[in-house]
């Protein structure tokens, strides 16, 4: 095709194009305008030319690959679970990151013996990590007590004799703190020294003593101890939260929110892409945050309780490009992700929404090609999801498997497919995202289109709705999802991969979907003692107390006495976990293959660690099971709405707002919130200024005010009732209730009033008439300095904050010598620090429970402060 003819075709398709309109009224993704075509090979948009080439790179990446498709496409994948056993011995090893919690052995930085002692240590991750959990020597999970490996569960192993093996951890602090033992032991040999601290580096060092000659192979059948670690990994910038800075990783927090992990991969992990978080996430951060909302909402387990929808927990290393990674976070929560010409990225969770949907017309796409059938060498009738499984000690597993029998009947043969989800870490959420593939795979309806540059809105959205009654009228209304576009010139435009939304992808129903438990081998530890396995765990309210439930798998031995503990995970604000609490249930009784487990009351609104464990009746214990987190919800029920929310008094409003508001005959609600946003702004109260707390009961009024209500206007004759009080410079006049300046000079209209030196003087007044010429107003120290406000050049009310460089002892209106206006109703008073800020706002009220579950929000109400 000429150039000539690829220019026309691009001119036709900017002809038909929708998206001239104004982005911000109708466009939800904020598609860049194309204003002009180059024949140079670019678009101009405003004052930049974004290339051809730029364009495709990022629209190339809106291929999804998740799951089934990464493993079908044999896109890069990080190490498998199992990897994490042993530590990577190279020379110059690759960098580990890690997300959620895993397990992992890093990258061995030394291994030196010297007399009896072996040491050792390992990079266990290229960043600072939130915390170490569990420890394991070669497969057996160990207990440390003060960096020493104690034979509690053990059976002798690493303990017998005069061997003991200890343990040391670095968070990955920057400047981190050297290993003093091994510094001591090492250092006089350069082997180890005090600057060899990691800086920003998260390691685990061990110093293993040998064991006396006849008892050796007792202390290490399996020779040196190789250590790994289960962790919980990166901090990452939760987006939602204000009260954490984007520059300044102390703010940020440990998650498992897929959304917010993929964004921390975006932009901040050091190994991830690097891209500039100000361009890839701020021009649409409502859209993450809507994401990362739906990865944390709760689904309904088929034995009671909830987990969140999308979680994300795994490492990787430098060996693979980031790509590796962001195969791997979107594989676990059924990711899409693009990226727009202006560098900005948006991503989709797995979870059909109008508002992520454009339209394609008949005038929008140039050609097509349909497939209403799968070939038979493309066929699946059986799909196995594949996760890591904790309980096995993180290895790889199977769920439950999707199938159709007929379709295998009717093939002859089973042809099986897995979907990989390998970051994930829940059996339930793997089945669900397993489900979200398999019915993809199971549509018959696939194919591609090609679309002009009017289509380029659905381009970057995830689903796609067809009015082509000429084109194609089978699918004239049908709802397709965008698996892949690229930028493709030669066919118009772009050119879009699709499947058919298959019908019922989001519903669930954990009664019948859900399936099994994957089964836990029994292995057992040194002392012989299985080790439990969780089935569910759940935060029961009992009349404003909080018990934790636990069900684990019966391991048909009835000598095995069942216990749980829970502890506080985050007991001091700063991340450190509280002690654990034991509590034995030696009554509990199987049931249909289940235990069911209960505590004590636990403390009330926490996160909770969960582990349980057996006691055999030699006391001695088993290893304790992965760790669960639960939320001790005292309160589940939201509040109900208020009844009312009012602004109360009159304006002007100096510095402060007053509302009343009442509440329902609700004993749930406990507080009301109320909250301030900029007028027209969307509520959110992640990003919105709390502007107080109201304590409340059911069925009450209560008056609220944010702000100072000390505050009074410092003018006197402030609406020029009388000819009296102000000053008046040539040509200014009081008359008609509205000073007023004639032509003919420069001067000044003024009268005493103070404002101390750094005060900020608020002002509000009207220009009522306005004919030529500038006015302003002015704080002044006599006639000697001044501080001025706005030039004003058009009739309206204004409100400025005007800051004295010095004392201040009068106020005055200023004119130029061409200044023909009216002024009128003016205010002046002095800020303080319980000032509202000035401006026009919209306030909402939210009812609270006493476990902080908002109810509906009442607003917005608007108000003017001056």
């Amino acid at each position: 095709m000429s150039f000539h003819h690829r220019m026309m075709l691009q001119r036709y398709g900017l002809g038909c194009t929708t998206s001239l309109y104004s982005e911000v009224l109708f466009d939800p993704i904020f598609t860049p305008i194309f204003t002009a075509v180059l024949g140079s090979g670019g678009f101009a948009i405003g004052a930049t030319t974004i290339t051809y080439a730029s364009i495709a790179s990022a629209i190339a990446t809106t291929a999804i690959s998740i799951g089934l498709q990464a493993l079908l496409a044999q896109a890069p994948k990080p190490p498998k679970p199992e990897d994490g056993r042993a530590p990577l011995n190279q020379a110059i090893p690759f960098r580990v990151y890690t997300v959620g919690r895993t397990r992992v052995a890093g990258a061995r930085m030394m291994w030196e013996a010297k007399g009896s002692n072996l040491y050792s240590v390992q990079a266990i991750a290229g960043h600072r990590i939130k915390s170490f959990n569990r420890f394991y020597l070669n497969d057996d999970e160990v207990t440390v007590v003060d960096n020493v490996v104690t034979p509690l569960t053990t059976g002798g192993r690493y303990g017998a004799g005069s061997a003991n093996v200890r343990l040391y951890t670095r968070l990955g602090a920057n400047p981190e703190t050297p290993y003093t033992e091994l510094v001591s032991a090492l250092g006089a040999d350069g082997i180890w020294t005090n600057d060899h601290r990691g800086d920003g580096q998260a390691s685990l060092a061990m110093r293993a003593h040998n064991a006396d000659a006849q008892d050796q192979q007792t202390a290490f059948p399996y020779g040196a101890p190789s250590p790994s670690v289960e962790i919980d990994g990166a901090y990452c910038w939760d987006f939602r939260d204000p009260a954490q800075d984007p520059a300044d990783q102390g703010t940020w927090t440990w998650t498992r929110n897929s959304a917010v992990i993929c964004a921390w991969h975006l932009c901040f992990n050091e190994f991830g892409f690097g891209l500039d978080y100000q361009k890839a996430l701020l021009p649409v951060i409502h859209f993450w945050k809507e994401e990362a909302d739906i990865c944390d909402e709760d689904v309904p387990l088929a034995g009671g309780g909830t987990e969140k929808r999308y979680q994300c927990n795994g490492w990787d290393t430098t060996e693979n490009g980031p790509k590796s990674g962001l195969n791997a976070i979107l594989a676990t929560c059924d990711g899409h992700l693009v990226a727009r010409g202006d560098g900005a990225r948006i991503l989709t969770v797995g979870k059909f929404r109008e508002s992520r949907t454009a339209t394609l017309t008949d005038a929008d796409i140039v050609g097509h090609q349909v497939q209403y059938d799968v070939l038979f060498e493309d066929e699946c009738n059986r799909l196995v999801p594949k996760f890591t499984y904790p309980a096995t000690n993180y290895t790889s597993c199977d769920t439950d498997f999707f199938e159709d029998t007929a379709a295998q009947l009717s093939a002859g043969r089973v042809l099986t497919q897995e979907g990989s989800y390998e970051w994930c870490h829940q059996w339930r959420q793997a089945r669900r995202l397993g489900k979200r593939d398999w019915l993809r795979l199971r549509q018959k309806v696939k194919g591609n289109l090609d679309i002009r540059l009017s289509g380029i809105n659905a381009v970057y959205a995830r689903w796609v709705r067809l009015e082509t009654p000429n084109r194609l009228p089978r699918l004239d209304g049908k709802l397709l999802e965008n698996r892949r576009s690229v930028l493709a010139l030669t066919k118009g435009g772009f050119s879009m991969d699709f499947v058919e939304q298959p019908d019922g992808i989001d519903d669930w129903n954990p009664a019948t979907e859900e399936g099994q438990q994957p089964p836990v081998p029994p292995a057992v530890n040194a002392s012989n003692i299985p080790t439990p396995v969780i089935n569910l765990i759940q935060a029961k309210a009992n009349g404003g107390s909080v018990y934790i439930r636990v069900v684990i798998i019966d391991p048909e031995d009835g000598s095995f006495t069942p216990v749980v503990r829970y502890r506080v995970a985050d007991a001091d604000g700063l991340g450190t976990p509280g002690a654990w609490v034991e509590q034995q249930n030696p009554s509990a009784e199987p049931s249909g293959g289940y235990i069911d487990l209960s505590t004590g009351s636990v403390p009330v609104d926490q996160v909770l660690d969960v582990q349980a464990a057996f006691i055999a009746s030699n006391r001695r214990y088993s290893n304790w099971s992965v760790t669960e987190t639960v939320t001790s919800t005292a309160d589940p029920t939201p509040a109900t709405a208020l009844t009312s929310f009012t602004l109360t008094g009159s304006g002007p409003r100096l510095g402060n707002a007053s509302f009343a508001f009442s509440t329902g005959n609700d004993g749930h609600v406990k507080t009301v919130k109320v909250y301030r946003v900029a007028s027209g702004v969307t509520f959110d109260p992640d990003t919105a200024t709390l502007a107080g707390t109201r304590a409340v009961g059911p069925s009450g009024s209560y008056n609220f005010t944010d702000g100072d209500t000390t505050r009074s206007n410092i003018l006197l004759n402030p609406n020029f009732d009388s000819d009296t009080i102000w000053t008046k410079g040539t040509g200014w006049t009081i008359s008609g209730g509205s000073l007023n300046k004639a032509s003919g000079a420069s001067s000044v209209a003024s009268q005493a009033a103070t404002i101390q030196s750094g005060g900020k003087a608020r002002i509000q007044y009207t220009v009522a008439a306005y004919t030529a010429g500038l006015v302003r107003a002015r704080i002044a120290t006599g006639a000697v300095s001044s501080n001025d406000g706005a030039d004003r050049t058009a009739a309206g009310t204004y409100r400025e904050t005007i800051t004295a460089s010095a004392n201040r002892d009068t106020f005055a209106f200023a004119g130029n010598s061409a200044a023909v206006a009216s002024i009128d109703d003016v205010i002046l008073f002095e800020e303080t620090a319980l000032c509202a800020p000035q401006g026009t706002w919209d306030y909402y009220a939210l009812p609270v429970n006493g476990s902080d579950i908002a109810g509906p929000v009442s607003g917005p109400v608007p108000v003017t402060i001056v």
